[in-house]
């Protein structure tokens, strides 16, 4: 009895994890022509994860941070040379001129939770 609890609990196990890491990924948000401002809440990850530009478009990602984890607590652009700290429940403003096309990432300050800019 004791080899078919543990078996069966590996199998859910497993399957929780596939779920997790493979399950149904968020969608794209885009930045449409007539918006200029993209918010993002800093929860458990960034909400929303890919957040879609067009080339040559002023625009603001406002973070929010809600999550008081302290991961969380910076937002890092390597291809943008950004770096800044994220005050819980306070807006934090990044104004990018997106220059060319392609798919830069975003993610925390220890690298734990990861986010896309793609430029259209």
């Amino acid at each position: 009895m004791d080899k078919v609890v543990v078996t069966l609990g590996g199998f859910f196990l497993i399957a929780f994890i596939w779920w997790f890491f493979f399950g149904k990924k968020p969608p794209f948000v885009e930045a449409t022509e007539g918006k200029e401002t993209v918010d993002i809440i800093v929860d458990g990850g960034y909400k929303p994860a890919n957040v879609k530009l067009k080339v040559g478009k002023t625009t603001r990602l406002v973070f929010i941070r809600k999550d008081s984890n302290s991961c969380l607590e910076e937002v890092v652009i390597p291809f943008l040379r950004i770096k800044k700290y994220l005050p819980l429940n306070k807006p934090v403003e990044i104004e990018l001129v997106a220059k060319e096309k392609g798919k830069f990432g975003m993610h925390c300050g220890m690298n734990m939770f990861h986010g896309k800019i793609i430029v259209s």
